[in-house]
């Protein structure tokens, strides 16, 4: 005699699966119909494609770094125009894609969202020689800079520093051009991969090195002159947050430091608020600063004291 199998049963939702999907589909619906209304969902950006495309820009500066190994010169400008095709078409997608989400409810076409999506496209590849001249002044800053770098190639490869500006450099296009999303992502994408926070906003001059660079935050106002050396966990932040009447916060206010020509920031150093360290100063490692220092300045901390005391005296 033979067992028998058991009847089969529905399986029991046991985690309770079904109404955590339940509870989790109505607050996105309230969530959504609070910033887009009742009507079709704006479809987002996607971080996953913006990756693709910005490895495609970074592989059309620097072919022969992080192109095709098979790449010879005779082969190179093919993949150029190739790559840069293929990667535009697809920012242009991405950048319509924000433009449309931006607009979403205020009666803009998306005709003229395709429109402004390709001018914004064109022009953004139109900046991509300026970009790669800016790098090379960059590269050649870390080369002269760090006495431990050994050759143009060595930076473009390992140097986090460099990683993070050239990335920086193409945000800070598509935020000029009206796409800030989209360079906020790219931003985003550096700091997770160098752990260097630049925002795409902040203006950054050429000959720009980034030292070590972990921990680095530089805002969105900042701006920064030639030949200008941080080296890491330096921060260029804000000091304060302006409020509104209602108590709301004030956005697109200058609130962070510029750096004139020349100017080196060692570790760990702090400046904060709109103030501005004078050409070819030198800002000591941990230095807490919230005021404007006149060209040539050398800040550094307050000496240490040492005192004795015997048999707890002074306490």
């Amino acid at each position: 005699m033979t067992a028998q199998n058991p009847p089969a049963t529905a399986p029991q939702d046991r985690l309770g699966v079904g109404n955590i999907v339940s509870e989790l589909r109505a607050l996105r619906v309230a969530s959504q119909r609070s910033r887009y209304g009742d009507g079709a969902l704006p479809a987002l950006p996607s971080r996953k494609e913006m990756i693709t495309i910005v490895d495609g820009l970074v592989a059309a500066l620097f072919p022969r770094h992080f192109g095709p190994p098979e790449l010879t010169p005779n082969s190179v400008d093919g993949y150029l125009t190739f790559i840069l095709e293929k990667t535009l078409r697809a920012l242009e997608e991405q950048v319509s894609r924000e433009l449309k989400l931006n607009s979403h409810g205020s009666g803009t076409t998306a005709l003229n969202d395709a429109a402004r999506a390709a001018e914004i496209a064109v022009a953004f590849a139109q900046s991509l020689p300026k970009v790669r001249a800016l790098l090379d002044a960059d590269i050649r800053a870390a080369l002269e800079g760090d006495p431990a770098a050994r050759s143009h190639d060595e930076i473009v490869f390992c140097y986090p520093g460099v990683a993070a500006v050239i990335r920086h450099r193409l945000a800070h296009q598509l935020y000029l051009l009206g796409a800030p999303m989209l360079a906020r992502v790219i931003a985003e994408m550096a700091h997770s991969e160098t752990g260097i926070d630049i925002h795409p906003g902040a203006t950054i001059d050429e000959s720009f090195f980034i030292d070590h660079g972990t921990g680095v935050v530089i805002g969105e106002t900042a701006r920064i002159g030639k030949h200008v050396r941080l080296y890491q966990a330096v921060t260029l932040g804000a000091k304060r947050f302006e409020v509104d009447e209602d108590g709301a916060l004030v956005k697109g206010k200058d609130r962070h430091p510029i750096l004139e020509d020349n100017v080196v920031v060692y570790a760990g150093a702090t400046i904060l608020g709109r103030i501005t360290i004078g050409k070819g100063s030198s800002i000591g490692g941990n230095v807490w600063l919230t005021h404007s220092v006149p060209p040539g300045s050398n800040i550094t901390q307050a000496k240490a004291r040492s005192d004795s005391f015997d048999n707890g005296g002074g306490i």
